[in-house]
């Protein structure tokens, strides 16, 4: 198990009440929700590296990272079947 450190929180009431709707494990929750988001901003700081070192993607490029990750083909235009 990962190590844990209690901290405090301070949430608006209403988003609260909903989060209690949603899950009995706040804490895991919030805690999926924190690693979510420090993942996105990670992937986002390589991607700018990976930028400046290389230039911008170029469209193909962009268009095989959305069919790998939507599972969409280029000619969709990243259209979402949903």
């Amino acid at each position: 198990m990962a190590e844990t450190t209690r901290i405090t929180v301070t949430l608006p009431t209403e988003q609260v009440a909903e989060l209690k709707k949603l899950t009995d494990n706040v804490s895991g929750y919030v805690a999926e929700a924190v690693a979510r988001r420090i993942r996105h901003q990670l992937l986002g700081a390589d991607l700018q590296k990976h930028e400046a070192e290389n230039g911008a993607f170029t469209s193909e490029e962009l268009a095989e990272a959305r069919s790998r990750i939507f599972g969409v083909d280029a000619a969709d235009g990243g259209a979402s079947a949903a």
